[in-house]
């Protein structure tokens, strides 16, 4: 069984000007050990289906349709509190924005040790302990000093290294990176996310990383899951959508990456128009104003996820291969 399964989630907020459908029948698992990385252009909904995960929705987010189980629990099911209990300790979320998302008015070492003193029942002075140990874990020099320091005195940077060591603290089974490295150098890039999944592989924890990068996306992913409007249209493992991406969605995002050999002078190429508009959502596939194989069919008939080889999935009817 899968340590994490979503069924046919649907998610959707309210706003001045209408319904905004921001995920609509998602569906994906995730086994313990594996790294799932979500992609996709801003706005196709990566960061809200990771959001409804540990419902952190706000007032306005409603999980109109669909089930999160985790470890045999449909999350959906239970009250609040429980899902306090599981939030930082079984479940961690590494989230998208570092300058915003640390309390300004507590020092560094009381928000990395309050998580292990909460969940973990640790006395005061080991939970400090501890995140000591993981401050120095994500390369921040001088640890013991800096767990007096306040976040206005950190870098957004070393923002994002704090809130990787929080995420790290209890150990979870799952953890939900949100572009974890967007403020880092490729340097420390590198050594967060070789932390990340090092210790998905020690701990048998899973990854979901959701990020535009695909080359991070190349070398650390397991599968992929590509999300455009709101739903899924491509799956597969890493290796198999690199080599053979079937979806033209996926097709435009692989040829949309630069490449050392490539003509000097020469344009990059671009997926042409914009994302769709979720208050007015076209009919049929929400990809076809913008593809280049859309037929007719398109116009009219919203696809849904079918297996085209063993273990890799398309949401596409317009046509029957990409080479």
């Amino acid at each position: 069984m899968s340590l994490l399964s979503i069924n046919n989630l649907s998610v959707s907020f309210q706003t001045d000007r209408g319904v905004v459908q921001a995920v609509d029948q998602v569906s994906f698992d995730v086994d313990a050990g594996e790294t799932l990385a979500i992609v996709g252009e801003s706005g196709s909904g990566k960061s809200v289906t990771a959001l409804s995960i540990l419902q952190l929705l706000g007032d306005a987010g409603t999980i109109s349709d669909g089930q999160i189980v985790f470890d045999g629990q449909n999350l959906l099911d239970l009250p609040e509190k429980d899902i306090r209990n599981i939030r930082g300790d079984r479940i961690a979320m590494i989230f998208q924005e570092p300058m915003s998302s640390l309390n300004p008015v507590l020092t560094i070492g009381k928000q990395v040790a309050e998580p292990i003193w909460l969940h973990r029942k640790k006395t005061w002075n080991e939970a400090l302990d501890q995140a000591e140990e993981l401050i120095k874990k994500v390369s921040i020099p001088d640890a013991r000093q800096r767990l007096d320091a306040y976040p206005h005195q950190f870098s957004g940077g070393m923002r994002q290294r704090v809130m990787i060591a929080m995420a790290l603290a209890c150990e979870p089974k799952l953890i939900i990176a949100d572009e974890p490295t967007t403020a880092l150098d490729v340097t420390v890039q590198a050594q967060i996310l070789s932390l990340l999944k090092n210790l998905t592989t020690e701990l048998n924890s899973a990854l979901i990383l959701i990020t535009h990068d695909l080359g991070v996306v190349a070398r650390y992913a397991d599968r992929v899951a590509v999300m455009y409007g709101g739903r899924i249209v491509e799956s597969a493992t890493a290796a198999e959508l690199y080599k053979h991406p079937k979806h033209p969605y996926t097709e435009g995002l692989m040829a949309s990456i630069p490449t050392l050999d490539g003509e000097p002078g020469s344009r990059l190429q671009t997926i042409e128009g914009q994302p769709p508009d979720l208050l007015h959502m076209p009919a049929g596939c929400a990809f076809h104003p913008r593809c280049p194989y859309a037929a007719e069919i398109c116009k009219h008939a919203k696809p849904s996820l079918k297996e085209v080889e063993a273990n890799h999935f398309r949401a596409c009817v317009g046509y029957e291969s990409i080479s």
